[in-house]
């Protein structure tokens, strides 16, 4: 008599949501422990905010400039 099949279908897979929430936990409140430390680079932070309101263009050519010369400045062999 042959052996009945058994069921070896894969259950759902359970991603690390622990590991991932702990490295989040923990890079903000590093953020929170360093601008509370040094409190000028809270302002110095503060301050880039504010001036990419006027100077987004700039870092936007500043991108492109390094796709171009990242993908277009290589050598074809």
């Amino acid at each position: 008599m042959p052996r009945p099949l058994r069921n070896v279908t894969p259950g759902a897979p359970s991603g690390p949501r622990l590991p991932r929430w702990v490295g989040i936990g923990v890079v903000v409140l590093l953020i929170v422990v360093l601008c509370l430390l040094f409190p000028r680079m809270l302002a110095f932070v503060e301050l880039a905010a504010r001036e990419l309101r006027y100077f987004w263009w700039l870092i936007l050519l500043a991108l492109v400039g390094g796709y171009f010369f990242f993908f277009f400045g290589r050598k074809k062999d």
